[in-house]
């Protein structure tokens, strides 16, 4: 093959061996992601047959990685981590200060350096956002509490991660790296984040509102691969400029340029329109990542990849378990959250690159990292899968069940000073998201009695502080429904995205209340038209009831119109 040609070859082979894995893998029920490891692995210099070029291959990854963090940062909410600030900041801090320090124990044990073991300890530590959020859509959660505690706990390791990266090249010397061995620890530490935070300022104050604007005006031309082109354009720029003029890494760069795009009206299009692109060179990026795991290490340190396996599938599940029961939330909060932090994925990838390139990490804990994140990715399904008979079995056990569950938590229960006359006739709430907020305001202000039972306690905490009585939990579990007074209430509204309980609620509300009447919210059709016929309550459709209202507004305007002329 010439020379001038192995850019091609190299992409080439990673797409279609990507695709062929990938399907491969997804027709075994795995991640795709597993698949697109293994064809890295297929061309890469550590087996026999073709072999890609790694230095062509580790630049294209560069790119990968720029294009997932300006992904992570475009769908990156603050609105959305401070509903769940009280459980995911401690507790994914926790969490990762728990992790790391294992694998600084495990990594002491092998007898590597400090910097070796903190950087192992670290990649150990955070999960894989992307393979989270396939896991929960698959099973129709992500928009449930529980999915969205999940969510906002990877988010808070993400944004630990991207602090990490900043801060270990100015680490590297002291830690025993490649880096300056004059420069001293806290002069370089200072610098580096001086650098940092005048380029987070120079994005928030310039960027923030540079680039949306250029963004409309690339819009009004109504050219869809110009607006592609700015998008990614963006993406890449900001990282690369960053890099040359700030000194900060790139992913720290286009993580910014993601979280400035959402700042604008166009960040759903641009997420969209530049979606195929993302997920082609995040292909690139895990292939990447596969071409350098050499597949003799599992035989060579059986061992210890045990152990790495062990650290992230049982001691990371764990500890996660611990602090959410600890935190005061129910076990099914507590085994989602678990099994979703089962595994390992791109920040981990991320931060070996960088703790190879600054000479901290050994080759063998690089193997070792991509051993323990192809394993548990492939094993995730199955740790989610083992989350409802735990939890059955766990409640199965009385005396186990009330300790974990605190049944002594005060926001279980409505307070005593609640007005007799607010429980009777009342409204049952369920969920107080988008929509559920809505209708507690057309409530109150219609002097409309409720009763809000939500699974966030910030939220509940913050209802009580206004006044509204408020129970925390599962309104599928039936000492939730009896503390919002289900009893007596006259109508039992389901507002939660979460349509997985519907079905458990309204049979429980119907046992305890045979003449409550009961109101579901769908997300379509053929749901709504299961849950009438299960619940037999009345369902609304957001589209249809969307339509609905437009077509009362144009009816209604178009009769102002004829009666004008």
């Amino acid at each position: 093959m010439h020379h001038e040609l192995s850019l091609i070859t190299t992409i080439a082979a990673a797409l279609g061996l990507g695709l062929v894995f990938g399907m491969l893998a997804i027709r075994l029920r795995l991640p795709a992601l597993v698949g697109y490891l293994a064809a890295g692995v297929l061309i890469g210099p550590a087996t026999p047959g073709f072999v890609a070029d790694v230095q062509l291959a580790s630049q294209l990854a560069e790119i990968g990685v720029m294009l997932l963090m300006f992904g992570v940062g475009l769908h990156f909410s603050l609105g959305d981590l401070l509903d769940v600030k009280k459980i995911a900041l401690p507790g994914a801090l926790l969490q990762i200060t728990v992790a790391t320090l294992m694998g600084m124990g495990l990594a002491h044990w092998w007898g590597w350096g400090l910097g070796a073991g903190l950087v192992f300890g670290l990649a150990l530590s955070v999960a894989s956002t992307v393979v989270l959020l396939r896991a929960l859509e698959a099973r129709g959660v992500l928009d449930s509490m529980n999915g969205r505690i999940a969510v906002g706990w990877l988010v808070v390791e993400d944004l630990v991660m991207v602090l990490v990266l900043v801060m270990l090249p100015a680490l590297a010397g002291p830690l025993g790296g490649k880096g300056d061995a004059g420069a001293e620890l806290w002069p370089s530490l200072g610098k580096t984040l001086l650098q940092v935070g005048a380029f987070v300022a120079f994005m928030l104050i310039v960027g923030r509102k540079v680039f949306p604007w250029f963004l409309w005006r690339v819009a009004k031309t109504g050219s869809r691969e110009l607006f592609t082109l700015s998008v990614i354009a963006a993406a890449v720029g900001i990282a690369y400029g960053s890099s040359h003029l700030f000194g900060v890494s790139f992913a720290l760069g286009a993580f910014f340029a993601g979280m400035v795009l959402r700042e604008s009206e166009l960040s759903h299009r641009a997420a969209e329109e530049s979606l195929p692109l993302r997920d082609a060179f995040s292909v690139l990026f895990f292939v990447s990542v596969g071409m350098l795991f050499d597949p003799m290490v599992v035989i060579n340190y059986p061992l210890q990849v045990l152990a790495v396996v062990a650290i992230i599938l049982v001691g990371k599940s764990i500890a996660a378990f611990v602090l959410v029961i600890a935190l005061r939330y129910p076990i099914n909060t507590a085994v989602t959250v678990s099994a979703s932090l089962a595994q390992i994925g791109e920040f981990s990838f991320i931060l070996v690159a960088l703790g190879m390139q600054l000479e901290l990490l050994p080759a063998l804990g690089q193997n070792l990292i991509l051993a323990g994140a192809i394993i548990s990715i492939a094993v995730n399904p199955l740790m989610f899968s083992l989350g409802a008979p735990l939890e059955k079995w766990l409640k199965s056990k009385p005396e186990l069940a009330r300790k974990l569950e605190r049944p002594a938590d005060p926001l279980a229960e409505l307070p005593m000073e609640t007005a007799h006359e607010k429980l009777s006739g009342q409204v049952v709430l369920v969920g107080f998201g988008r929509v559920g907020r809505r209708m507690a305001d057309d409530l109150m202000a219609r002097g409309v009695h409720f009763v809000v039972a939500e699974q966030n306690r910030e939220i509940v905490e913050q209802l009580r502080a206004k006044g509204i009585p408020a129970v925390a939990g599962n309104a599928a579990e039936p000492a939730v429904l009896i503390q919002a007074h289900i009893t007596h209430a006259a109508l039992l509204v389901i507002a939660t995205p979460d349509t997985f309980h519907v079905r458990r609620m309204v049979e429980i509300a119907r046992m305890l209340n045979p003449a409550v009447k009961v109101v579901v919210r769908s997300h379509n059709e053929g749901e709504a038209a299961l849950l009438r016929q299960e619940t037999g309550g009345k369902v609304f459709v957001g589209e249809q009831e969307l339509a609905a209202s437009m077509s009362r507004h144009v009816l209604e305007t178009l009769k102002e119109s004829a009666a004008a002329h």
